[in-house]
């Protein structure tokens, strides 16, 4: 029998190449489904859950791809451990583990079973993959490392098996019925040799001569509930907040053409666009670099002793920086170039350290992109603001 399941998460690993027991690498499960095929292709049943978060949030980024917020997830949400039982309960009944991109899936699940101190099984099934070289081949897809075709991604082999697309992308329920489809498909033509299937793909000719239909299950739409429930747990805004949604606008993330290739915005220009629209200060927060601070700080100072001459306000003036945060920017044994961070000077001493962070990223990283240590921005955090 085949297995066919997905995951969604909270996000992406840092190091792909890092072992499932490190748990602070690999993303947590945020939603699995799943679907059992019989030999002749038949689906036996189905199921999803959605994993009630334990000691962390889904962050927004994730939230944004597959629909499921925090609020959803506590409300709606079963825990781990009951979700990971029902689905090794198939696991042993199934002959095959089948999906697409199925290594990321098996990470997920296998780091989720040793966090509750669970021998990591999946790891020992046979597995069946829908993206792989062959279905490259298969898809023709021009973009492929050396000049060879791209490995499809679901929806893209879904197209070209099926011509036509399939709802809710990054919803597990709706990506397994797709993938079970497509799987089916591809054992109807034959597309998966004999010696992978250890049997004859007759049964799944007989059952669907023709090309396999769609399941037709109902999938929840994550997006529109998350809205929906985000929306009724909005609290009157109090007096305070009132004052907040008051208060002037200001840039706090802005890129001017010391971020090359990023921006082409000049400096005299932004701070004459800041005074045109009232702001009462805006930063700059330009990548890898402080190139532009004096220049800045002297295009405002200079607008701001003009005021007594002409009408205006004064502004003022917000240095920052964007550097890619990592785990270790010493450890050349893998690519990791971090997360882009914010960090915003409260005051001059603020300044000094972003402009010590900034020079340990150019001398010390060992890629292009200027890259920081966690430890060396909680080392030189002090008056410095971290936007998160």
């Amino acid at each position: 029998m085949y297995l066919i399941f997905d995951t969604e998460t909270t996000g992406l690993p840092r190091n792909w190449d890092a072992p499932l027991s490190d748990s602070e690498n690999w993303p947590r499960c945020v939603q699995i489904a799943w679907q059992l095929h019989a030999p002749d292709g038949r689906m036996i049943s189905h199921e999803d859950f959605i994993i009630k978060p334990d000691g962390y949030d889904i962050p927004f980024e994730s939230e944004k791809v597959h629909g499921i917020s925090t609020a959803l997830a506590k409300r709606d949400g079963i825990d781990i451990k009951t979700a990971v039982e029902s689905f090794l309960a198939l696991v042993d009944q199934a002959d095959f583990l089948v999906g697409h991109n199925l290594k990321f899936d098996l990470n997920i699940m296998g780091a989720e079973l040793l966090r509750l101190g669970k021998e990591n099984t999946i790891a020992e099934k046979a597995i069946l993959d829908t993206c792989t070289e062959d279905t490259a081949l298969l898809c023709e897809l021009p973009g492929g490392r050396g000049g060879k075709f791209k490995r499809p991604t679901l929806n893209e082999l879904y197209v070209f098996l099926f011509k036509d697309s399939f709802d809710e992308a990054h919803n597990a329920t709706a990506d397994v019925e797709a993938t079970a489809r497509v799987f089916v498909e591809l054992l109807r033509q034959n597309k998966f040799t004999q010696s992978e299937l250890l049997q004859s793909t007759q049964d799944i000719k007989n059952t669907y001569p023709d090309t396999v239909p769609l399941a037709g299950l109902e999938h929840r739409n994550l997006h529109k509930e998350t809205a929906i429930l985000l929306k009724s747990q909005k609290p009157e805004q109090s007096q305070e907040q009132t004052q907040v949604d008051t208060l002037l606008f200001c840039h706090l993330h802005t890129h001017t053409q010391f971020s090359v290739l990023q921006s082409t915005i000049s400096i005299p220009k932004l701070v004459n666009e800041a005074v045109s629209m009232n702001m009462p200060a805006v930063a700059i927060t330009d990548i890898g670099n402080l190139m532009g601070a004096f220049h800045f700080v002297k295009a405002v100072n200079n607008h701001n002793k003009s005021i007594d001459e002409v009408m205006g306000n004064p502004i003022k003036p917000i240095i920052g920086i964007t550097l890619n945060v990592c785990a270790n920017h010493l450890d050349r044994s893998h690519r990791d170039d971090g997360f882009q961070i914010v960090l915003i000077a409260k005051n001059k001493n603020g300044y000094h350290n972003l402009a010590k962070l900034t020079s340990m990223a150019h001398t010390k990283g060992f890629y292009y992109v200027p890259r920081v240590d966690r430890n060396l921005i909680i080392k030189y955090k002090e008056d410095i603001i971290v936007l998160t």
